[in-house]
């Protein structure tokens, strides 16, 4: 096993660094959309259409990387480089090429398509240099997709004065010189299994493994509640100043509500260096899980108080998410753990779309105060995947530090 003392201590920078700048291309469409709007006259319920148009492309993506093996057979490092550079190109087309909202779903598809290189990748490379102290590494990293996540809503209050075209230029170049930092600076990590090979049955052989399948369903329960979440944080106080006719600021919050759950990654990890991953991921997805069973009574809350639960479910909510990702690169066979944090990432997307679908739907007929509940799905799933396979009680897993 590698000295984990020998680590240059810029590793972990770098790829936090690449991370963000690669997984803000996710993001870049939300930050412009209204300019967008303006720019190709669309509809305003195209809003939607662009948002799963990336998560789609993220699907696709991850199902042909992971039926590849590609983070496994190759060099991760150059992976993340190629789908940096290719995603920055196709976010950037959206400027030089879209004239209407088929070709903006196109490039805005490819641009999600080319994440499936990033994101879980990104990961991978972490698991290759931190086989120990991965909760850690993972917290800074998974902080870091949150981080951009709650960007747009921050942009919003700030105003629109930067010109839109300026954003993906921003963000295509940010991706490019974080996988060119990461491709010549972070070779590939002491911990990496070399010898995959193409194998088309990899993703049932992986899931043949209890402990690596009960790490997915708790992490596929987390993904139920976490976007769905995030997508309806401003839902949530626009409802909240209705009934009680206050004005509390709707983006501000919106992204404070988003941007805690950074800290909830990073705090997590560091707790996961005493307490395990495991523990972590429980205790997290537990309190998150408590905030949905009592939403349809935090209306009646003075504003201090709902914004205080507010922020601690939205410090929960993602705070399990680097800690579950841990988990499956710890019970995944060692020669597919890139592949294995691949098709978890692929499907738990995929429950995203179905999640934030069906809450939609429900908003239509069910008081808005009473909705929320419908995220308690997800926790309660997580916890009794990890709780049946006993996940807690594996001494392996409780101990992230050296």
């Amino acid at each position: 096993m590698a000295n984990q003392t020998k680590i240059p201590a810029y590793i972990l920078p770098i790829i936090v660094f690449a991370q963000f700048g690669g997984t803000s291309l996710w993001f870049a469409g939300n930050a412009i959309i209204a300019d967008l709007q303006q720019a190709l006259h669309l509809a305003a319920d195209a809003t939607g259409d662009i948002t799963a148009a990336v998560q789609f492309g993220f699907i696709i993506g991850t199902l042909l990387f992971t039926f590849l093996s590609i983070a496994d057979r190759f060099s991760p490092s150059k992976v993340f480089l190629i789908s940096a550079i290719l995603g920055a190109i196709f976010n950037l087309s959206v400027y030089f090429f879209a004239t209407d909202l088929i070709s903006l779903l196109f490039f805005r598809f490819a641009t999600g398509f080319f994440l499936a290189g990033i994101y879980p990748v990104g990961m991978k490379i972490a698991a290759d240099w931190y086989a120990k102290k991965l909760g850690k590494a993972l917290g800074y990293l998974v902080g870091a997709l949150v981080l951009g996540t709650a960007f747009p809503h921050l942009l919003k209050v700030v105003g629109q004065s930067l010109p839109w075209e300026m954003v993906l230029w921003v963000t295509s170049g940010m991706a490019i010189l974080g996988g060119l930092l990461l491709y010549y600076l972070v070779p590939d990590g002491p911990n990496r299994k070399k010898g995959a090979k193409f194998e088309w049955n990899a993703i049932p052989k992986i899931f043949a493994f209890p402990q690596f399948r009960a790490a997915a369903f708790g992490y596929f329960g987390h993904m139920w509640e976490l976007y769905t979440f995030w997508a309806f944080v401003p839902f949530l106080l626009v409802t909240y100043n209705d009934l009680n006719q206050t004005a509390l600021p709707v983006a501000l919050l919106s992204f404070c509500m988003i941007a805690i759950g950074t800290l909830g990654c990073i705090i997590g990890g560091y707790i996961s260096l005493k307490k395990g991953s495991a523990k972590v991921a429980f205790n997290m997805l537990l309190i998150s899980g408590l905030c949905c069973l009592c939403s349809p009574f935090i209306f009646n809350l003075s504003p201090v108080l709902f914004i205080i639960v507010l922020l601690i479910w939205g410090f929960t909510v993602v705070g399990d998410s680097p800690q579950f990702s841990t988990i499956v690169a710890k019970t995944a066979p060692s020669l597919y753990i890139g592949t294995a944090l691949t098709i978890v990432n692929c499907i738990g997307f995929a429950l995203t779309i179905v999640s934030i679908q069906v809450f939609a739907y429900l908003i239509t007929i069910i008081p808005a105060t009473n909705v929320f509940l419908v995220l308690l799905i997800g926790p309660v799933m997580g916890l009794f995947a990890i709780r049946k396979r006993k996940i807690l009680a594996n001494a392996s897993l409780l101990l992230d530090a050296e």
